[in-house]
């Protein structure tokens, strides 16, 4: 998810006359947070490449789907809208409500890390107007928080990851009737997962993974993205930094050091790469934790 141009949802929104974005924020590793106004509207959502998440903070009660008329929303009422839906919204008073909006890539990855399945095999379940307490508390806390300033953004994005991994956890499915073809063996994943957790310290290359499913280079990718949802070299940078995520959450050592143990050839090429995918510094990161 590299803009909001790529969110359809967002933009679908964005162009309405009757809605307001309040505040919106990229959260790193593929979300992204927006909260907003609306009122006599409108809307219909076909077929977007990303997963959105959302809940009802104010009002919401005159709002309605328009092939379930007689279910209505009110506040705190979650709603799961899986890439690839359709929906058409009415929006009958005044609502305000928060979004997350996921990446497959991310959500392909928690499917691994947290389901240990293949996301291929996996469907997030569509729900509308769903009763979930902790959900929606978590939602309330998101939005009291400020966006714009970093620290308090990194803990916005520190949340928004428990929103998304109770999601994946509550709301996923086995995707029914479906007949795999292609991809890794089961024992073959599980093995390729362990090895790389274990191993994240080290120059890891295509071709070592590759061997150890005794597969060339090219057939290994693509038989690894079709049962991990991402290339390798994406998977592996992300499990990198979420331990150094980790570390710069639980531990005072040296970026240097962190860098190291996760595998950075370098602190300045750790730097890069921790910006590029949190939106600040691994210093900001550390600060915004540990004054809590």
């Amino acid at each position: 998810m590299s803009s909001l141009e790529t969110i359809q949802v967002f933009q679908s929104l964005n162009s309405s006359p009757h809605a307001q974005l309040e505040k919106c924020a990229t959260l790193g590793d593929g979300v992204m947070a927006a909260l907003w106004n609306n009122r006599h509207d409108a809307q219909n959502y076909h077929a977007p490449t990303h997963h959105t998440l959302s809940c009802y903070i104010d009002g919401g009660t005159g709002t309605f789907r328009r092939d379930q008329p007689d279910l209505k929303g009110a506040p705190d009422k979650i709603c799961t809208l899986p890439a690839g839906h359709q929906s058409s919204w009415v929006v009958n008073g005044e609502i305000r409500l928060a979004h997350l909006y996921i990446s497959p890539e991310q959500f392909a990855l928690n499917c691994v890390t947290l389901l240990d399945r293949e996301p291929r095999q996996l469907a997030l379940q569509e729900h509308t107007f769903l009763d979930d307490s902790l959900q929606a508390e978590r939602f309330h806390r998101l939005i009291r928080m400020d966006w714009s300033e970093p620290g308090e953004r990194m803990l916005t994005s520190s949340l928004a990851h428990e929103l998304l991994d109770h999601m994946v956890l509550r709301q996923v499915g086995l995707r029914e009737g479906l007949r795999l073809k292609g991809g890794l063996a089961p024992h073959l994943r599980r093995q390729l997962v362990e090895f790389i957790e274990q191993n994240l310290a080290d120059p890891l290359s295509l071709g070592q993974l590759a061997g150890m499913c005794a597969l060339s280079e090219y057939h290994f990718a693509r038989m690894f993205r079709e049962s991990f949802g991402l290339p390798p070299h994406q998977y592996l940078l992300a499990r990198r930094l979420s331990r150094a995520r980790e570390l710069l959450r639980s531990s005072r050592k040296p970026f240097g050091e962190i860098a190291l143990e996760c595998g950075f050839a370098s602190a300045s090429h750790f730097s890069n790469r921790f910006k590029q995918s949190v939106g600040a510094t691994a210093g900001e990161y550390r600060a915004a934790f540990q004054s809590r």
